[in-house]
């Protein structure tokens, strides 16, 4: 019997972590499909895991297509705002930019398009003319004689959230290739950050797709399917569990101490994250006066290349030891790209310390698949002035609506508390871990552990017209 080709397709690195370092190309492999990896990211597929993989050399995209959907986000987010009266919307736009002639031309543009386009009907018509303009694309050419060529039953897109898919996928359309898209990210559906359009789409939880029938009435239900997310499998598999002897002695780790992860977030979502960082280390060292023997591992924001932690780290040095995570930079541009030792570090450092810390990260939901608990900081810094994002914007958005209590995370919303909360939490005193299963429950689904099998099985049954 002939194998069943199909294509993932990786617009950008997003996929990574999900698609390739999991298991989920040994599922598809056991189930009896011909897997390739339709690869327009550069991270090596083929070289670095030994992969099928089929590079998509051409990364262009129509030069006007980022303005038409950056219109498309702020009219979608308009019509959010009006239709759910609800301000928050507004709040997930990022603000044009006026600096020098050119991008103050571009951003006029996009201005003009969100005027005349202000509408469900004018929506439509713009999610039409940017479909035109990337047939026009010289990308749809190249991605088009590739399909062809190859004849995939299916293509699966690892996210829905990047321009560079959307030639690839009319492509397929247009040759009448099943298009399937997997949804990336607990917060992208409510934040319009959807630019891609296909045959079927793969959800986390029964949330996710009432989330997408809600925002884009145009889909049919049926097209919307409940898997889970191979993001958080890693932690079910105990093969990378390590020594913590060995662990520890890897990254200078003190065996005698306990530790307090702390999660770095990037600069939009915590500006003054830093600072936290500093409360915590304040924290740790008052309590060490008191009998305790704590250390805080600090593990950034893989996409925050600043300096911002810099002075905080070299002057809490005796309590605070950065781990840093294990991505990298290819071919000299674009975002930091996961390696697949980078689950591995992960998995250990929730293992092995003892509680996380971060400003609205959802680290929450990895360290409470290891019955850990999370403390999120919710207090303005003294350093916060105008211009500065305040991180209580972070809670208001209608991601953090779906917690069954307040009490899935620990908040800490007086610096004067964290000392206690820390204490509580490393006591067993305090813990979000019971309502935050139910919290995890909520975004991630039922079956945390099989969502890759679970998605190889619906292409199954769609590539046997089951679906």
């Amino acid at each position: 019997m002939t194998k069943k080709k199909v294509f993932i397709l990786f617009p950008d690195g997003g996929g990574l972590r999900n698609f390739a370092f999991s298991n989920f190309n040994a599922i598809g492999e056991n189930m009896g499909f011909d897997t390739v990896y339709w690869n327009n990211s550069p991270f090596p597929i083929k070289e670095t895991l030994g992969f099928n993989e089929l590079k998509i050399e051409n990364r262009s995209i129509h030069p006007l297509t980022p303005l038409y959907t950056r219109a498309r986000k702020h009219i979608e987010l308009n019509i959010s705002t009006k239709k759910f009266n609800d301000a928050v919307y507004q709040t997930y736009k990022f603000p044009l930019n006026f600096k020098g002639l050119k991008n103050s031309l571009k951003s006029a543009f996009v201005m003009a398009l969100i005027r005349f386009f202000a509408s469900e009907k004018g929506l439509e018509t713009l999610r039409k003319k940017i479909e035109t303009l990337e047939r026009k694309n010289p990308k749809y050419k190249t991605c088009k004689s590739q399909l062809q060529h190859h004849k995939p039953a299916i293509v699966f897109c690892s996210n829905q959230r990047n321009t560079q898919a959307i030639s690839a996928l009319l492509a397929a359309k247009d040759l009448g290739i099943t298009t399937v898209c997997f949804v990336q990210s607990w917060d992208n559906v409510p934040k319009a950050m959807q630019v891609v359009e296909t045959d079927y789409y793969v959800v986390w939880s029964a949330l996710m797709k009432t989330e997408l029938l809600k925002y884009y009435p145009y889909v049919s239900e049926n097209k919307v399917v409940v898997t889970g997310t191979p993001q958080f499998e890693m932690h079910y598999n105990q093969s990378l569990l390590r020594p913590r002897e060995a662990f520890f002695k890897q990254y200078g780790l003190d065996l005698n101490k306990k530790y307090i992860c702390f999660s770095g977030d990037d600069a939009t979502t915590s500006p003054l994250d830093q600072y936290y960082l500093e409360d915590l280390a304040h924290a740790v060292r008052n309590l060490n006066s008191k009998g305790e023997n704590l250390g805080i591992i600090y593990r950034k924001c893989p996409f925050d290349i600043s300096e911002r932690y810099d002075p905080i780290l070299e002057a809490n040095k005796d309590v605070i030891k950065a781990i840093t995570p294990l991505w990298k930079q290819f071919e000299n541009h674009g975002d930091m790209l996961p390696l697949p030792e980078d689950a591995e570090m992960l998995y250990n450092i929730c293992a092995h310390t003892e509680l996380v810390t971060n400003v609205c990260s959802s680290t929450v939901f990895d360290f409470v698949a290891h019955h850990k608990s999370c403390i999120y900081y919710h207090y303005e810094q003294p350093q916060l002035k105008k211009g500065i994002r305040d991180i209580g914007q972070n809670y208001k958005y209608v991601h953090f609506r779906s917690m069954p209590s307040k009490n899935a995370v620990i908040f800490c919303t007086d610096k004067a508390h964290l000392e206690a909360l820390v204490l509580g939490g490393l006591h067993g005193h305090i813990s979000n871990v019971p309502q935050g299963l139910l919290w995890y429950e909520t975004v991630v689904g039922k079956t945390p552990s099989q969502s890759c099998t679970k998605i190889w099985q619906v292409l199954h049954d769609i590539s046997n017209n089951r679906h």
